[in-house]
């Protein structure tokens, strides 16, 4: 599965990952839901961490993204608009 982290390019993980990816996806949603901009940054900032763990994908590839995230520094509004346009109603990691 690939990635795209934006802002910052795409990384291919692996589907052992994904639990705890939707682990910390629940995380972001608490944060949503309690309208809690602390939480979210550390919430988003542990996900990209797990993210950033797997395979970096060479810039010069060119690889569609199975999902896409927002960076650390986004707002509560943002992720929401995010989550709003992507048509998204399991978060961000879909699972």
């Amino acid at each position: 599965m690939i990635v795209r982290i934006l802002g910052e390019g795409q990384w291919r993980i692996d589907a052992e990952s994904l639990p705890g990816l939707n682990d910390l996806d629940d995380r972001v949603a608490g944060a949503l839901e309690a309208d809690d901009q602390q939480a979210l940054e550390g919430a988003l900032t542990l996900l990209l961490e797990q993210i950033r763990a797997g395979e970096k994908v060479p810039d010069e590839e060119l690889a569609e993204s199975d999902l896409i995230v927002p960076d650390a520094s986004a707002s509560l509004d943002e992720v929401r608009a995010f989550l709003d346009e992507s048509g998204s109603t399991e978060g961000l990691i879909p699972g």
